[in-house]
């Protein structure tokens, strides 16, 4: 099992870097370190989020605002808190968006773990000759980056990276940077590669929230092509979970599928979401999105397996839980 003493965070006001940080210091006793968070404060941040966790764990919960892009300042927050593990969630990650802005995706996610990894390979370097299992890098990827499925079959850690989108594209490309850090600097890191993920606090144009709100103004749910796209949704916790097991003891260079096993096509999801909050829907086909991918669905025998992870929450009480914050 790794000592992990002084994380830090990128991307720690999103979504699910807020739900691991919570995590961790609300929930996880053997775990008693401190958490440096990075973020540059985006439309998708969690300010309130922040101010709680400096509120309640002023010893152990740091906030520096900051882009990853800007190396100097990571290489002086890795030396000045003595960091020992880089956790990174940082990300643009809403996949209508990198259709209209491809470069803001491409410098965040890409620009933004080069520039991480070459700040821990700089300041780790004499770790890293010396005592390499003493520093961590992760990276936190999608299932987005295998590309589309048929209606069978399911994404392995070793199925190739076909991605259809300037989302996916700037995160597959992501990983290839981490794992050729490992396999020519030795930097010790590991990839998960996670489904649909949903819970509370989520930004509003992700598509469950999107829902939520739709349902509750009674506005038209706007869903592309036939709405028949296929999602397997796994909530929040149970990935920060599986994040947590793999950062312990996941093998160093591998990547490891993280997915909820609950495989919806989005106009099912709509009617779950309408059962539960007793509102009719008003759904609006849509015209396709470009490069719309029909069905993704992980296989994730080998966290289970390697790491004894299993999802914990049922699809029904994730979405109960959820509607109830928004509501």
């Amino acid at each position: 099992m790794r000592k992990l003493t002084n994380l830090l965070v990128t991307g720690g006001a999103g979504f699910i870097g807020s739900a691991f940080i919570k995590f961790l210091l609300e929930k996880t006793p053997d775990f008693t370190g401190k958490i440096i968070v990075v973020d540059k404060l985006t439309y998708a941040a969690n300010k309130w989020f922040i101010i709680k966790m400096q509120t309640d764990f002023p010893e152990r919960f740091v906030f520096i605002k900051a882009d990853i892009c800007n190396q100097k300042k990571i290489e002086k927050i890795l030396v000045n808190y003595n960091i020992d593990t880089i956790i990174n969630f940082a990300a643009e990650t809403h996949v209508d968006n990198s259709i209209q802005d491809p470069k803001k995706f491409y410098k965040t996610n890409l620009d933004g773990t080069m520039s991480l990894l070459e700040a821990a390979r700089k300041v780790w370097k004499f770790s890293l000759e010396n005592h390499p299992d003493e520093y961590h890098f992760h990276q936190i990827s999608t299932d987005e980056v295998y590309g589309s499925l048929g209606p069978t079959g399911y994404f392995k850690e070793d199925s190739p990276y076909k991605p259809n989108s300037p989302y996916s594209a700037s995160k597959a490309a992501a990983d290839m940077l981490v794992l050729s850090y490992y396999h020519t600097y030795g930097l010790n890191c590991t990839i998960t590669n996670s489904s649909n993920n949903y819970g509370p606090n989520q930004a509003d144009e992700k598509f469950i929230p999107k829902v939520i709100s739709r349902l509750k103004t009674g506005k038209k749910i706007p869903v592309y092509g036939d709405g028949n796209n296929v999602r397997d949704w796994i909530f929040v916790e149970d990935n920060v979970n599986g994040i947590w097991k793999v950062l312990q003891n996941g093998r160093s260079g591998q990547r490891y599928n993280i997915g909820g096993g609950n495989e919806l096509r989005n106009l099912d999801i709509i009617k779950m979401l309408c059962v539960i909050t007793g509102k009719k829907p008003n759904v609006e086909l849509v015209k396709d999105r470009p490069g719309h991918d029909f069905r993704y669905a992980v296989n994730c025998e080998k966290i289970k397996r390697e790491l004894d992870w299993k999802p914990c929450i049922s699809l029904k009480t994730g979405l109960t839980l959820t509607v109830r914050s928004y509501l």
